[in-house]
């Protein structure tokens, strides 16, 4: 994860000071995992591309109008990814606004017109009709601690002694252009989102120049920045933006809980300007770590929280789990130390060393494998997500369902009565996977990142036997079944199996090998070259070069501070998304196979935006 910088002073933490039994409620009983806010599933016609809000309004077949969200981690180590990013967007905007012009046999010409206003050579038409109508904005993957002391916006060591904001960006849209600094990049109307006019039919009309719009919003993404949160909220920061029906101003801990409070009309506000009713929305992550969006209520809020509450000058770890959790999760008594056994047999382990120690929880290293680590899963289930992109209802704060803001017309006044279904939302994770595991093959059955990503539909067909791509990248993380490809296996400890942390720099092509780091990181699921060396003696934030004497593959084996190779986590929360949600998702990874020549096909993160134009254009008008 992203790093995180503890204000709590470094000193041990004895066993057993503190459990969460002991600050749950005043009777002394546990209240994590119980009550308040439970996620109810609905699940929409996904199936049928056929929604309703039940008020009359009508669903569309094509659309000529698309929004985008683009989600970017903004935890430390990404800059070098939203570097590659923004290597790509011209790419987006030039599909979007003057689409190819290909064949009968859908092979595109060799002479491709210079804008969206100039005819195809003779013998060839557009792929669909050029967009004249987008909204592109950006949000962050910080949403602060959840309620726990980490991620204080008034914390300063990231920013030279200033305080950092962008440890809470609220879901909000983003239009800085330094993440420390107080600079704004003009937007629509001041609205937050770029606005793609060049026919002048808003008023004041938007942009008509897309050199103008692609460099703007290249500027958008790197003012994003990498000193947010170390606790990504990847899902839930679109899912705040997008879909929340109530999204709270502040999280207060009241009577030891997390309390969500007031409602964020900024963001509403922001939502009902951004989100057309009859577009295809478009969501677009960019992560290089799994998503850890924290469950707002009650004491999940502790999977955060870095200083004891009952001595801020000791670091709080978590309690251990249960033995239970070790043979299966899904166990019913695999549960926390800190909770009730409640009919489980007495666990020795929870009254001789109840709590976990420094080198079981790094607190860099909370979010992964919870259930089997801590007992407790503290992150929200995948299912609210998948929710969000398939149902027109979804729970409000209370648990309620009321209207799914995606598939509503949030301006009565607008004139519009059409509405998307789930087939004009598509949401694509540029994420922690090896491009080798998701690349189509050639001939001979290599992978060949010149024929793209693998569809929705190509991920889920067997591969050299029974099994499928999902189960190399992914197994089955509801059965705690992992995934066959071991680069895809969250673990801080070298992966038996893959070249240890002895071996040659390039002993294994997808990460490297694996490396020592003393239970504070997780191994690597694939690595790449950075377009340059990074000095590590000079360079400050997301360096990971620094210890002279490391065994880390993405640093120079000859001058072990200067880093050569950036790098990705397993994104398996994304990935179990993307799989739920069928056709509506794409699959694309992080780990560039090249950005030397930007004239080929595999550059950069073209590979991504081709599979995200090739999922949309069947919505888009001819």
């Amino acid at each position: 994860m992203g790093r995180l910088h503890s204000t709590a002073t470094r000193a041990a933490t004895s066993a057993g000071v503190i459990a969460l039994a002991a600050v749950a409620a005043c009777d002394g009983t546990s209240v994590i995992g119980s009550g308040g806010g439970a996620s109810t599933s609905t699940t929409g016609s996904a199936a049928s591309g056929t929604a309703s809000t039940g008020t009359g309004t009508t669903v569309l077949a094509k659309v000529d109008k698309v929004d985008i969200v683009v989600s970017v981690d903004n935890s430390r180590s990404m800059a070098d990814k939203q570097t590659v990013l923004a290597l790509a967007l011209s790419d987006l905007v030039q599909s979007l606004t003057n689409p190819l012009c290909i064949d009968g046999q859908g092979t595109a010409a060799a002479q491709q017109p210079a804008s969206s206003l100039d005819a195809c050579p003779a013998g060839t038409t557009r792929e669909f009709a050029p967009i004249l109508d987008i909204h592109v904005g950006i949000i962050s993957s910080s949403l602060g601690g959840h309620g726990s002391d980490s991620c204080s916006t008034a914390e300063m060591f990231s920013c030279n002694g200033s305080p950092n904001p962008t440890n809470d960006d609220h879901g909000h849209l983003l239009a800085r252009s330094d993440a420390c600094g107080p600079g704004t990049v003009p937007t629509y109307e001041s609205q937050g989102f770029l606005a793609w006019d060049p026919t002048a039919k808003l008023l004041p009309p938007g942009s008509a120049d897309a050199n103008e719009l692609t460099s703007t919003f290249r500027t958008m993404v790197l003012g994003v920045g990498q000193v947010g949160c170390g606790y990504e909220s990847q899902l839930e920061s679109w899912y705040r933006f997008l879909v929340d029906p109530n999204p709270s101003q502040s999280i207060q801990i009241q009577g030891g809980k997390a309390v969500p409070t007031g409602t964020d009309t900024a963001l509403l506000a922001q939502r009902a300007k951004f989100l057309r009713p009859d577009s295809l929305l478009a969501i677009l992550m960019l992560s290089d770590e799994d998503d850890c969006s924290t469950i707002e209520y009650n004491q999940f809020y502790f999977a955060n929280q870095q200083q004891n509450p009952q001595d801020n000058k000791k670091k709080f770890h978590l309690p251990r789990a249960r033995q239970e959790c070790l043979v299966n999760p899904n166990d019913p008594c695999c549960k926390s130390c800190g909770q009730a056994a409640a009919g489980c047999p007495a666990d020795a382990t929870c009254t001789t060393s109840p709590t976990l120690s420094d080198m079981d929880d790094d607190i860099n290293l909370r979010c992964f494998d919870q259930k089997r680590r801590f007992g407790i899963d503290f992150l929200y289930p995948i299912d609210r997500y998948t929710q969000a992109l398939t149902s027109t209802v979804v729970p409000d704060r209370q648990g309620n369902l009321v209207p799914n803001p995606i598939f509503s017309d949030l301006d009565a006044t607008d004139g519009v009565t059409a509405v998307r279904d789930p087939g004009l939302v598509v949401i694509a994770g540029i994420v922690g996977v090896p491009w080798q595991d998701i690349a189509r093959t050639d001939t001979n059955g290599n992978p060949d990142l010149a024929r793209g990503f693998k569809s929705a539909e190509e991920l889920a067909l067997p591969v050299g036997g029974s099994s499928n791509t999902w189960d190399i990248i992914l197994g089955n993380p509801a059965t705690y079944v992992p995934p066959t490809d071991l680069h895809m296996i969250a673990s801080s400890q070298p992966r038996f199996g893959l070249p240890d942390p002895t071996s040659a720099p390039d002993a294994d092509p997808v990460s490297g090998h694996e490396y020592t780091n003393a239970n504070s990181d997780l191994q690597y699921a694939c690595v790449f070259d950075l377009p340059a060396p990074r000095d590590c003696t000079v360079s400050t934030g997301g360096c990971d070069c620094g210890n002279p004497s490391n065994d880390n593959p993405l640093c120079d084996p000859n001058n072990k501070t200067m880093q050569l190779r950036a790098k990705a986590y397993p994104g398996q929360r994304q990935l179990s998304l993307l799989k739920s949600v069928g056709p509506q998702g794409v699959v694309a990874s992080i780990c560039p196979q090249q950005v030397a020549d930007p004239t080929k096909v595999d550059y950069a993160y073209r590979p991504a935006v081709a599979a995200l134009i090739g999922r949309v254009k069947g919505r888009l008008k001819l």
